[in-house]
């Protein structure tokens, strides 16, 4: 994507003072994180960072974007639901990845005693780029999908005025306007009081399972706010107070600190590194209960690498949406290039077509909050040692996005004002609530925009390698 800031970003004096503007702005509307020397306390706070100018997207893309999203939430619903599907699926990672194997082993446990959970929660977030075709033609390729803990609805709410801000600096009011107002957190906030009111218990409670060290706790207070705006109380601990404190009564009803909780709202939980044994203990107690969770342990396992990339198989969509071709349709546009390397000769070829041209190819594992991919010469040096071991099972191999990189400036706390070659990547917010089997609710409820340097492959906000943004819809 081109810019239109292009003569603004040549001009170094201007760009310092507006940034010195935009940050106040930024700081000013709450777009902000703990800092990393005190992760645990809100006394010394700083801004996220964030673009000096919002990014170009087009505005076809951003419409294909939301279009499909409630498709996916119909999708992600549907796989949950299919034990058969998760099982087949995960059968060769489980036996190599030992995360996934875990979470799969919760999974089973919760299957065989019986799901006590009536009402499903799903809070989502499809992230995006914009492939560059070989007509110079930019195109919406789906690189995944979050089913836990989807972080920045709340800060991505806050950053709309900070861009039109920047524009009513220079004048530019009429490019201001265009600028999307954008809440995802309210929306979320609308999926989880549902769920909340279907639960039943007026006096119950919404868990939210928070890390100790949380920078971002801004961004989770935004939707506590939208829910206590509706009279729906949050409580916030750690996976090691639910293993201390917490309790399931005689139908399965989980009480903390002996008060009923009706919706657990993970925001922890997606990484290994997070996994004490007692966090485990923790994990099986919730997922055991009756409460409704965001995520249940099989909407996680529906977010896993394994299977985005068992879904591009031919046949599997119209075998978990039957009858439902526009929506496949939808759907298979957004898919990339996704490999299996399951032993055997089709992982074989993958992973000899990678060797050939590393540079088409990225290495994922089944892991979530970004830094975790491997490209390039790293790439190749992975798939060397595994070639021939079974644990290139718990990888997979996608077709590397090339979008056309643009300038502009990324602000970051201590850094200096820079003009940079940026890539973006597009976020779509999707919330279902179902009953039983009956999907109460399926919607989009906002985006996000994060935007990198070219030289930085991996990672998002929290990662401390994107930067917050606003799509400038042309």
């Amino acid at each position: 994507m081109a810019t239109i800031w292009g003569s603004l970003l040549q001009d170094e004096q201007q760009l310092e003072s507006l940034a010195q503007q935009a940050v106040d702005r930024a700081l000013a509307e709450g777009v902000l994180l703990r800092t990393k020397q005190q992760p645990s306390s809100s006394d010394v706070v700083n801004y996220a960072p964030f673009t000096l100018f919002p990014s170009l997207v087009p505005s076809a893309l951003l419409e294909q974007a939301y279009a499909v999203q409630m498709d996916f939430n119909l999708l992600v619903d549907a796989v949950s639901q299919n034990c058969a599907f998760l099982e087949q699926t995960l059968s060769s990672t489980i036996k190599r990845d030992n995360f996934t194997a875990r979470l799969f082993d919760i999974y089973k446990q919760v299957l065989k005693e019986g799901i006590a959970q009536t009402v499903f929660l799903g809070l989502n977030r499809s992230d995006y780029m914009f492939q560059r075709n070989a007509d110079g033609s930019p195109a919406l390729k789906q690189i995944e999908i979050n089913t836990i803990s989807a972080s920045f609805g709340g800060l991505a709410s806050r950053t709309p005025d900070v861009h039109r801000h920047v524009l009513n600096v220079l004048s530019k009011t009429k490019e201001a306007v265009k600028i999307l107002s954008n809440n995802p957190s309210k929306g979320m906030a609308l999926g989880i009081a549902k769920a909340w009111e279907l639960y039943g218990s007026a006096n119950a409670l919404v868990l939210l399972i928070a890390q100790e060290k949380e920078r971002n706790i801004f961004d989770q207070r935004a939707i506590e706010n939208e829910l206590l705006a509706r009279n729906i109380h949050v409580i916030r601990r750690r996976f090691e107070d639910v293993s201390e404190k917490g309790s399931l009564d005689q139908d399965r009803r989980l009480f903390m600190d002996g008060q009923e909780i009706a919706v657990v709202y993970f925001r922890d939980g997606y990484m290994p590194s997070q996994y004490s044994l007692q966090n485990w203990e923790a994990r099986l107690l919730v997922e055991r209960s009756c409460a409704v969770k965001c995520p249940d342990i099989a909407t996680q396992l529906a977010g896993t690498k394994k299977v985005q990339q068992e879904l591009s198989r031919e046949g599997m969509l119209e075998l978990l949406l039957p009858g439902q071709p526009e929506a496949v349709a939808r759907l298979r546009a957004t898919f990339a290039g996704l490999y299996s390397l399951d032993m055997g000769e089709e992982g074989d070829q993958a992973i000899a077509e990678a060797l050939t041209a590393p540079n088409r190819f990225v290495l994922k594992p089944q892991r979530e909050g970004g830094g975790n991919n491997l490209y390039g010469e790293e790439m190749v040096q992975a798939l060397e040692r595994l070639k021939d071991s079974e644990e290139r099972a718990s990888y997979i191999l996608m077709e590397k996005i090339e979008p056309e990189p643009f300038g502009n400036c990324l602000l970051r706390p201590g850094s200096p004002v820079r003009v940079v070659q940026c890539i973006s990547e597009l976020g779509i917010f999707g919330v279902y609530v179902r009953q039983g089997k009956t999907l109460v609710m399926n919607k989009y409820v906002g985006h996000l925009l994060r935007t990198k340097a070219i030289e930085d492959a991996d990672g998002g906000v929290a990662a401390g390698v994107a930067v917050l943004d606003n799509p400038y819809p042309v």
